[in-house]
């Protein structure tokens, strides 16, 4: 939990993305595919995507120790999804999990996931867990979850995307883990993703791609740091933190971008800039004085 009633923490359990992997060059960012919680003294813990590194945070946890929790999924892509299983606290009924997301095209949430896991993709399917897992329609909507406001509105990706902004205790965090950056290069950012964004406390985004990668995976549905920090700079955000790193970039990639983009985010009026790493955190306050 944060330092005071009226911070919210905000972890890393999983930072990569596409693939999960363990190779010896990514071992200090880590390997594990996006999963990012939200947590605060007096509220059910909200996380970010269900990718794998969802295993690692539910082993940290008590095992029968009554929980609930809501977990917001932008996409389907297998790098958002696969960790749910894997969850250690769906294994006792004692657990309550809320997924809410955008289904595929025309399908409910709860009918495009009860297509991959089930046999012969998977051995069991959602039901056969012992916890209670609900699915909830959310795309371009506005709710409330345990005293939270939840903005959920679609981003340019492959597919039916969501981007998020969590607001609690006068805390505001965003969430963009994949972002197509135009093909033309322009500056240009969707009105739906700066709504999102507008002046957040911390932002959580897509940094995939380096631009010399750009050209030949223009179409790939994500962008560059350069990218990020523009959007960033546009909606006037405190922290960006660069995230869903390729499997490709090494620790020493990633060091070396991560002190280029500092300086170019600077220039832009961002005071703080972070690459993300598993197991980082971030205790959070209000910067408004709620």
């Amino acid at each position: 939990m944060g330092d005071d009633i009226g911070s919210v923490d905000v972890s890393f359990h999983g930072v990569r993305g596409s693939t999960p992997c363990s190779c010896p060059t990514l071992q200090r960012y880590g390997g594990n595919t996006s999963c990012v919680s939200l947590e605060a003294a007096g509220h059910d813990p909200i996380v970010f995507d269900l990718g794998t590194g969802m295993r690692p945070w539910g082993r940290s946890m008590p095992p029968e120790d009554p929980l609930t929790l809501h977990a917001l999924v932008t996409h389907f892509h297998w790098d958002h999804v696969q960790g749910l299983p894997f969850f250690t606290p769906l294994q006792s009924a004692n657990t309550a999990l809320h997924v809410y997301g955008p289904g595929d095209r025309d399908a409910s949430m709860e009918d495009t996931f009860g297509q991959f896991m089930c046999p012969p993709y998977f051995p069991i399917r959602v039901s056969d867990l012992p916890a209670s897992v609900l699915f909830h329609d959310a795309h371009s909507s506005d709710f409330e979850l345990d005293g939270t406001e939840i903005m959920s509105r679609p981003v340019p990706h492959c597919g039916k995307t969501n981007g998020y902004r969590v607001t609690r205790n006068g805390v505001s965090v965003a969430y963009i883990p994949d972002h197509q950056e135009p093909i033309d290069r322009s500056t240009h950012v969707d009105p739906a993703v700066l709504e999102l964004c507008a002046d957040v406390d911390v932002l959580i985004h897509d940094a995939q791609l380096w631009s010399d990668e750009l050209a030949a995976k223009s179409t790939w549905g994500h962008c560059t740091p350069e990218y990020a920090v523009e959007v960033a700079a546009q909606a006037g955000v405190h922290t960006l933190v660069l995230f869903h790193h390729d499997p490709s970039h090494t620790d020493e990639d990633l060091d070396e971008m991560s002190e280029r983009i500092e300086a170019t985010a600077i220039s832009r009026g961002i005071s703080n800039v972070i690459c993300a790493t598993e197991g980082l955190k971030l205790s959070v306050g209000s910067r408004h004085g709620s």
